[in-house]
């Protein structure tokens, strides 16, 4: 009998972690989500040309369960993430990109086909947490 309460108490603590995922809160970059303090400048990009930004530009299926569109955009991408408002990131390298306050990188063409990308987010800044989503390119 304990062991199915036990069994019982662990699959539905499985069943909480993965609703939890699923209800992380979107990347937020506007100037009231987000305060934060940068002690070092950041990495001097290179230049990035228009076969980068198509190298990277798709619809993502994000490991959370979203869906990620990222299409080109002047000196960066547009990442949009289901319906939300879309969220511009600059090139600091071909295959990595940040938003303007740092809240937001990503980082693409990882993996032996070159289709993966990982994403890093603070959801709340009174928070000191980062939550990093891997996604694999579904549609190009």
């Amino acid at each position: 009998m304990r062991t199915l309460h036990a069994a019982l108490a662990a699959s539905l603590f499985l069943l909480a972690a993965d609703a939890r995922a699923q209800s992380q809160p979107y990347p937020a970059t506007s100037k009231d989500a987000i305060s934060s303090v940068q002690v070092t400048a950041p990495a001097r990009g290179s230049p990035v040309y228009q076969e980068h930004l198509d190298a990277v530009r798709g619809v993502y299926a994000m490991s959370n369960g979203w869906r990620m569109n990222v299409a080109t955009a002047a000196g960066g991408i547009r990442a949009q993430f289901d319906r939300q408002p879309p969220i511009y990131l600059v090139a600091l390298s071909p295959d990595r990109y940040a938003s303007r306050d740092g809240n937001v990188t990503m980082e693409f063409n990882l993996g032996d086909n070159r289709e993966d990308m990982l994403m890093s987010y603070m959801p709340d800044s009174r928070v000191a947490q980062a939550i990093v989503v891997r996604a694999t390119l579904a549609q190009h």
